[in-house]
């Protein structure tokens, strides 16, 4: 058999990084290579002509979840004509929602790689990465008033509950209550499902 042409290759190490960046958030930087590369519907081997090691895939998709989450993040500003706030009060309706809660590998890095990061799983780049990422986004969340990151703690704290309590209905009053809280508004119904995820 032929050797992939570079633009093929290039294709493929694409993709092995965009479903790594699924995966780790959905399941965790356990998965193992072979599921991964099953995964990105290609073969077990072909995994170190693109990464010299696993860690190194780690360091690339947790880069690339939170360059798409800032992109999404930036898109919602030009939606809103560049209205800071609205754009922030929808981000916050979006990201606490039972679809942003239901919809791990497509949602926010920082709660989807939290526990992996906290142990200590990831290498000092990945680390690093998920540290600028985090303050980037409470950046984002930044008000005149504050710097974003009580927000942005609420924000996360209540998506990991939530998660953790899927299927009671705590779950669903969490992600209520923080909603309230950072939006100061009254009781209101959950909002309607966002034309795109957190």
């Amino acid at each position: 058999m032929g050797r992939v042409s570079q633009a093929q290759a290039e294709e493929n190490r694409r993709r092995v990084v965009e479903t790594a960046s699924r995966l780790f958030r959905e399941q965790g930087t356990h998965v193992s290579v072979a599921d991964l590369m099953k995964a990105a519907g290609l073969t077990h081997g072909g995994f170190y002509k693109q990464f010299a090691s696993k860690e190194a895939l780690v360091d690339e998709a947790t880069a690339h979840a939170f360059d798409g989450f800032a992109r999404l993040r930036e898109d919602g500003l030009e939606r809103h004509a560049g209205q800071r706030d609205a754009a922030q009060r929808a981000l916050i309706s979006t990201y606490l929602s039972a679809e942003h809660r239901d919809s791990a590998a497509d949602g926010c890095p920082a709660a989807g790689l939290a526990s992996d990061m906290a142990r200590a799983s990831g290498s000092d780049t990945a680390h690093r990465v998920y540290a600028e990422g985090v303050a980037d986004f409470a950046r984002w969340l930044s008000t005149e008033d504050e710097d974003g990151l009580a927000r942005l703690s609420t924000l996360v704290g209540a998506l990991v509950l939530a998660r953790a309590t899927k299927g009671s209905p705590i779950s669903e009053e969490i992600l209520t209550a923080a909603r309230e809280a950072l939006t100061d508004a009254g009781p209101a119904q959950p909002p309607s499902p966002p034309a795109q995820r957190p």
